[in-house]
């Protein structure tokens, strides 16, 4: 077991690499965005807010109808992190939700390398460096990276190994009480704390890990004979568990599931990895300049393979020298596994589909799992790549330490530096984010908003989501017609990205795409008179924006009256329409 000092010593590491990675939004928290987060920074920052603003006032923090009104959003079916943002509500209302979310990504991705660090030392090699070199790609690999640009709930990991830590304890523990006929229920109240807590911060990371981690599992106990004894005895504390975990949980996932605005189905379309993924370095990693080949991710966010070839190469080399121990067959079948689950229903190659069909087209189909983005499953292999690299290291040093062996395991350290080096993470890109309006940062909204909402021209979706950031600037004074969620979509309430949206606002989406102003007849009118009143909208604002020449004449139109232009924005007052 590692001295509290060494613990000291790689915290402080992995901190120092956290922070040198997001030292751009450190130095700017207040204008800083991650340029490659798209809409994501705007996102959680409202998610962080909201639930600030809400347990400062009266209202149920599971839905609200600050976005998307008056349908509102589901807090609970959305990645809202309220074990991180309600705990840190102080942080949000003194600070801002930049200062919360650039938090949770650098404590995220120094915690969860901390944490497997310790699972690592406790439970699979005895030098503090192995250890901590299988934690650092845990907390570093170039998923964790990726992710951090956008994602705090697949960056705030580091409650997964405590929950393995948790589960093994008590399989070792149980298979000696099992006998005996007897088991405690102590380890199994904090295993169904932690996963609650899971559940709070991400739910989706939890369900891939418990499958990682149930194959990991399976394939180290080997033998059928092995895996029944271990279940058997397993199962009391796991079930109690579980129990405590729904009594937690029960009504925000009863929320989730079938509260307002939930949904039954979520599909992304193309989301698997190109193989030529695996062997390339990913553009947030110091070896992007050697990298070959298109960039094949699915988005800047989700390069969830992009191991590298000379990676890859050691764990090939690895695999053959330590065939024989256990625990990294394990792990490579978790490489193997997940990988190929990772890869979409049809294999890709450089971009091209090709006809080889892979596990996900009939995983794909299962519930739960069809919500997945099939690319994440690749980072299931990350703790499992770790464990190789941890293990191999380990080996190397029993080696060195040998009076007959001298220093013939110098190549396993030049091969871990040339595996490692280029996937070392490097500074994340920052600007400025464009200044709120003064109408909105100063307040004169409010004196346009009596019982309804604010309507954005256009309103913002997945796409453009800048008025969320105007909105937390005004103190949450206004609704605000659409938005950036996930919500339902038609009968069948399949899920889709921000709202479902009315005629006037797919009409100004296309005045500002091609900047023209349409031919405004009384049903165009009627139309929009129709929209605001579903939208109870109060004042309709258009901001500084490309084409917002046109969006004013077109709105002139279509409301009969022209706008005024007040503190940087031009402002329709409709309370008289509707």
């Amino acid at each position: 077991m590692p001295s509290v000092r060494t613990d000291l010593l790689v915290a402080g590491g992995y901190l120092s690499l956290a922070v040198f990675v997001l030292a751009g939004l450190w130095l700017n928290p207040r204008n800083g965005y991650l340029v490659k987060s798209d809409q994501d920074q705007a996102m959680f920052e409202w998610f962080f807010s909201v639930t600030a603003w809400k347990l400062t006032h009266p209202e149920n923090p599971l839905g609200s109808q600050l976005q998307n009104y008056p349908d509102g959003v589901n807090m609970m079916a959305n990645t809202s992190m309220f074990g991180w943002g309600v705990p840190l509500t102080p942080v949000t209302l003194l600070f801002g939700p930049t200062v919360t979310f650039v938090l949770a990504l650098t404590l995220g991705l120094s915690g969860t390398a901390f944490a497997w660090y310790r699972l690592f030392a406790r439970e699979l090699v005895e030098s503090e460096f192995a250890a901590a070199v299988g934690g650092l790609f845990c907390g570093f690999a170039p998923a964790m990276i990726s992710h951090a640009t956008a994602h705090p709930n697949f960056v705030v990991l580091a409650l997964l190994p405590l929950i393995a830590s948790r589960v093994i304890t008590m399989a070792r523990r149980a298979n000696y009480l099992e006998a005996r006929r007897r088991w405690q229920p102590r380890p199994a109240l904090a295993l169904g704390l932690l996963v609650a807590l899971q559940i709070a911060l991400g739910e989706e990371p939890l369900l891939l890990f418990a499958l990682g981690f149930a194959v990991f599992g399976l394939a180290y106990l080997r033998t059928p004979r092995a895996i029944l004894r271990t279940l058997r005895a397993l199962a009391p504390p796991v079930l109690l568990a579980a129990l405590i975990t729904v009594a937690l949980t029960a009504i925000p996932l009863w929320w989730q599931f079938f509260g307002p605005q939930s949904y039954r189905f979520i599909g992304y379309g193309r989301g698997g990895n190109d193989l030529l993924a695996l062997f390339q370095f990913a553009p947030e990693s110091a070896g992007s300049v050697l990298s070959f080949g298109p960039d094949v991710s699915i988005n800047p966010t989700e390069h969830n393979s992009y191991f590298g070839w000379p990676l890859l190469l050691l764990l090939a080399v690895s695999a053959v020298l330590l065939r024989r121990e256990r625990v990294v067959q394990a792990a490579l079948a978790v490489i193997v596994a997940f990988t190929a689950l990772s890869m979409g229903v049809m294999l890709s190659i450089d971009g091209e589909f090709t006809i080889v069909p892979m596990p996900w087209l009939i995983a794909g189909q299962l519930p739960l799992l069809n919500g997945i983005v099939e690319s994440r499953f690749a980072m299931v292999a990350i703790p499992a790549i770790a464990i190789v690299l941890a293990l191999g290291t380990q080996r190397a040093l029993d080696h060195r330490r040998s009076p007959a062996s001298g220093w013939r395991p110098a190549p396993w350290f030049g091969a871990l530096a040339c595996a490692l080096l280029p996937l070392a993470p490097t500074m994340l890109p920052v600007v400025d984010r464009t200044p709120t309006p003064a109408f909105f940062a100063e307040g004169t909204v409010r004196r346009y908003v009596s019982d309804g909402s604010v309507l954005i021209v256009p309103p913002p979706t997945a796409a453009d989501a800048v008025a969320l950031r105007w909105q937390i600037d005004s103190d949450f004074t206004y609704p605000l017609v659409g938005g950036y969620f996930v919500g339902p979509s038609g009968p069948d309430k399949k899920a889709r990205y921000g709202p479902e949206a009315r005629p006037t606002a797919n009409l100004l989406t296309l005045v500002r795409a091609f900047d023209t102003v349409p031919v405004v007849d009384a049903t165009l009118r009627a139309q929009t008179r129709a929209d605001l009143r579903y939208w109870e909208a109060d004042v309709v604002v258009l901001p500084p924006t490309d084409s917002g020449d046109a969006l004013r004449r077109t709105m002139d139109q279509l409301l009969g009256f022209p706008a005024r232009q007040v503190d940087g924005v031009w402002v329709w007052d409709v309370r008289a329409l509707v």
